[in-house]
């Protein structure tokens, strides 16, 4: 227990350095969905369209954890290398190498039918498919399964956030303004049609 809590010190105070450095965010307002992008729905980032063969280990809230914690029913590394997939249609805002606790991380800006946005994050990936600027569609994949380069045994750190325009964070906190309940929200948003 205690080998955990420090691991989850160093990726806060690691994540949170980060987010003081000026690191450019994308204007929300500026980006212009095509209605071939707008959100049709939600689906889990793993085992899609629902999850299979994977389980929540760590929920939204548990722990003041900001995301959901996706591993592979197999345990240990087995999911290492396994796919990510997009969440929902939208605009890769970001994906890069953050390094820390955090390691490759892709955010995704989603448009719903009445307007509203909201992000995706996907973090601690093995490998990135898409970079800024790209397009994708509900299940297209957008990277693997990693470790933080080591830091962690394999999983995908994922979060749902209603404030699109956030730093990074720190992956932990009792304030959970701005971030959404991952499982929650996605069996809420399944379809728009």
């Amino acid at each position: 227990m205690k080998g955990v809590f420090l691991a989850s010190m160093l990726w806060i105070v690691a994540a949170f350095g980060y987010s003081l450095m000026n690191q450019p965010e994308t204007d929300v307002a500026e980006i212009e969905f095509d209605v071939a992008y707008l959100s049709d729905g939600f689906d889990f980032p793993v085992g899609i369209p629902d999850a299979a063969g994977y389980y929540n280990a760590q929920g939204f809230g548990k722990n003041n954890h900001l995301g959901d914690d996706w591993n592979a029913n197999t345990g240990g590394n087995t999911d290492l290398g396994d796919p990510v997939f997009a969440v929902s249609n939208g605009y890769v805002k970001n994906a890069e190498d953050i390094r820390g606790g955090w390691g490759n991380v892709i955010r995704i800006l989603h448009k719903l039918p009445n307007g509203e946005m909201v992000e995706s994050l996907y973090a601690h990936c093995d490998t990135v498919l898409v970079k800024q600027g790209d397009w994708v569609k509900r299940g297209d994949p957008v990277g693997t399964i990693g470790t933080a380069h080591g830091i962690y045994y394999a999983h995908l750190h994922f979060e749902m956030r209603s404030n699109t325009t956030m730093g990074i964070g720190g992956g932990y906190s009792a304030n959970q303004t701005g971030y959404l309940d991952p499982t929650e929200f996605i069996n809420e948003h399944r379809s728009f049609r």
